[in-house]
């Protein structure tokens, strides 16, 4: 009854079109009126506190920040055309830049959203002038977007870290092989599905061995960002949060050596960092207080209770979780639908024996698949949104292969569990 009562209070105030931050803090304090004979609310302004002063999570507008200045430099534009002369030559052409630029900004900025913006501002006119597959072309970018939360470094996995205390440096060396897999896998849909239809893969794109060694130099910057963030934290050097705000400064140091800094692209900058960042903050401070709630009336407990009375089996319960998040995926936002049920399902899974770092990749591959499935979806609206034309529906039509894909990897996963936790047992000498 508590489970139905919590399911039914939140549906029904996101149906309401209200803010998923205000929905869940709403949500806490109507469970904490029905089930528990203490105060919970005067704990708000703690944990409220507590959450927003992680040191952690001050990582979160760093990324936000990074992003934000790779594309208003140009550093995000100049990266595409380059990836263009190196593997465009594929049937299917562009769309395997699209693929290969989201990963390698994905290794930058750490968000999903982030990266679909990017990469479709600069790629989405392409479709008209070299006579694209429109909704495949479409697909491409929606989703390669997603990789920007799997290869590290990525807000997401940060926000797991934080929720189940596991190690951040862990988890991100378990994103980059199913990272870089999943990038391939998104590359060979295209492959194939231009195999079928020769006509969806457009004009081919003409270059020569002269241009490709020629825009070299524009990969040379994300490269040096990517080393600066994810190597620092593995030489030692630094912190993910200290390792977010040098990547800062050395993207506000490229975007001055190509003489593109100036007041108005902070300016810009800063905005599109404050607005982000409030919505992020807001959404954890909400979970971390409905968190607390769920714990302290038992939820939490009733639940593991209820799992273990049901007499499933860990792979039974392994499919049963999967199914929720992809049916949780279809009505939910990614980021609030992770920091609602992370606590209780990673607790449930890690008590059945299953790796934490492993159960994390799991999670974002699923949220991933989230990001593109309709009606919420968000990375669909983000590319509509920059095509400013056409219908929605076009979108979700393109991206239905990728969809396919990303359960194959969610399948891989399962059945290869060494994708996600071998780097980290070699480098941590297990």
């Amino acid at each position: 009854m508590m489970i139905l009562v919590a399911f039914t209070v939140l549906m029904g105030l996101l149906a309401l079109a209200i803010p998923v931050a205000a929905a869940m803090g709403i949500l806490a304090l109507v469970l904490a009126y029905l089930y528990s004979p203490l105060p919970l609310i005067l704990a708000a302004g703690e944990i409220t506190w507590s959450a927003s002063t992680s040191f952690i999570l001050s990582a979160v507008p760093f990324f936000v920040l990074l992003g934000e200045i790779l594309l208003r430099s140009g550093i995000a534009e100049r990266m595409y055309a380059a990836l263009t002369h190196w593997v465009s030559w594929l049937p299917g052409g562009l769309m395997h830049s699209n693929i290969a630029a989201c990963a390698m900004f994905a290794a930058t900025s750490g968000s999903s959203v982030a990266t679909a913006a990017t990469i479709g501002t600069v790629a989405v006119e392409q479709i008209e002038k070299n006579k694209y597959h429109e909704p495949l072309f479409l697909g491409s970018l929606a989703s390669g977007g997603t990789l920007g939360i799997l290869i590290p470094p990525s807000i997401n996995l940060i926000v797991y870290g934080v929720l189940t205390e596991t190690s951040i440096p862990q988890l991100y060396l378990a994103g980059f092989i199913p990272g870089l897999l999943l990038a391939a896998l998104f590359s060979l849909t295209i492959l194939f599905a231009c195999m079928l239809r020769p006509a969806w893969g457009g004009v081919p794109f003409k270059t020569n061995w002269a241009a490709r060694w020629r825009s070299l130099p524009d990969l040379v910057p994300p490269i040096v960002i990517f080393l600066l963030v994810v190597g620092s934290i593995y030489a030692g050097l630094a912190t993910p949060t200290e390792a977010a705000g040098m990547g800062v400064i050395g993207g506000l140091v490229i975007a001055g050596m190509k003489k593109r800094l100036s007041f108005a692209m902070l300016r810009d900058c800063l905005e599109g960092t404050m607005k982000t960042s409030a919505m992020i903050v807001a959404i954890v401070v909400g979970a971390y207080f409905l968190n607390f709630v769920i714990t302290n009336i038992g939820l939490t407990q009733k639940v593991n209770s209820t799992i273990t009375e049901l007499g499933l089996s860990p792979q039974m319960t392994l499919l049963a979780i999967i199914i929720f998040y992809l049916v949780l995926g279809c009505f939910m936002e990614t980021l609030s639908m992770m920091v609602a049920t992370v606590p209780i399902t990673a607790t449930i899974m890690v008590n059945m024996g299953y790796d934490s770092v492993w159960y994390g990749i799991l999670i974002v591959v699923l949220i991933e698949t989230a990001m593109i499935t309709p009606p919420v979806g968000i990375n669909l609206y983000v590319i509509q949104g920059l095509r400013k034309r056409g219908h929605l529906h076009e979108v979700m039509a393109g991206a239905t292969p990728f969809v396919v894909t990303l359960l194959m990897m969610i399948g891989l996963l399962v059945l290869f569990p060494g994708l996600a936790l071998w780097l980290p047992r070699i480098m941590s000498g297990r």
